[in-house]
């Protein structure tokens, strides 16, 4: 067979994840678009999680407090000890936590509104859900779509009062100006036009901040996290703007 040279693998590491707050009791990361937060049933092909990539990186246990979609990124708090745990998550469900994000979305969307609608679980309950929209900027650009010359969408931030499944996704595509990127509840053929034209599949939805009295201290707790690289790249290709965004994010 002759002399074969070895195969290398080369294995790439993952750069750390970007610490945005931390304290004796709770620290915050940026989490990146298509992490999982823990491990589910539900996405058996993911290998990498945030809470086990974060207890590595501190070397310590840690504890999520809330959640975001995979498809999601942003701010994403844990807490460093049970008790902290407890008081956090028991502070998320009764609304204590003020969270806002970031969403770039079909359509232009009026300057302010209010989604007042009702979201059903899985198991047929029906819950409550409000979800406060507010545009930033709106732009038009010459890409055709289906009848139109061209194709207009909106930078919003949404500031959800409750916390129900998929809530900011299920709520904006109710009001028809779907998520870009979302699915199964945003546009299919929306989504394949930025695949084709922009080469973007990420979902722009970022988790911009979050702010609360903190437990213990009684301290203003204020954590924001700046949008990745594919919806910095959106920002800039759709919105022309990037300097001026940096006021904003």
């Amino acid at each position: 067979m002759g002399d074969e040279q070895p195969v290398l693998e080369v294995i790439q590491e993952r750069k750390p994840l970007e610490i945005l707050f931390q304290s004796t009791d709770l620290v915050a990361i940026n989490k990146p678009h298509g992490l999982l937060v823990h491990r589910s049933m539900i996405a058996s092909d993911a290998s990498e999680f945030a809470v086990q990539l974060l207890r590595d990186q501190l070397g310590q246990r840690v504890y999520p407090v809330h959640r975001l979609d995979r498809k999601t990124g942003g701010v994403l708090l844990f807490a460093l000890t049970e008790a902290m745990n407890s008081i956090m998550q028991q502070r998320f469900a009764e609304g204590d936590i003020r969270k806002t994000y970031l969403a770039i979305v079909r359509g232009y969307t009026a300057d302010e509104l209010e989604i007042d609608y009702p979201l059903r679980r899985d198991d047929g309950i029906v819950q409550e859900a409000f979800t406060k929209v507010k545009t930033l900027r709106r732009t038009e650009v010459p890409v055709p779509f289906g009848k139109h010359a061209t194709s207009r969408y909106s930078l919003v931030e949404l500031t959800p009062t409750t916390g129900r499944f998929h809530q900011l996704r299920k709520h904006m595509a109710h009001i028809f100006h779907p998520i870009i990127g979302d699915r199964p509840h945003g546009c299919n053929k929306q989504n394949r036009l930025f695949l084709e034209q922009y080469a973007m599949n990420t979902m722009l939805l970022h988790a911009h901040q979050i702010q609360f009295q903190h437990p213990v201290s009684g301290e203003e707790i204020v954590i924001t996290a700046p949008v990745q690289s594919e919806f910095e790249r959106m920002l800039a290709v759709l919105f022309g703007e990037k300097p001026a965004f940096t006021q904003i994010l």
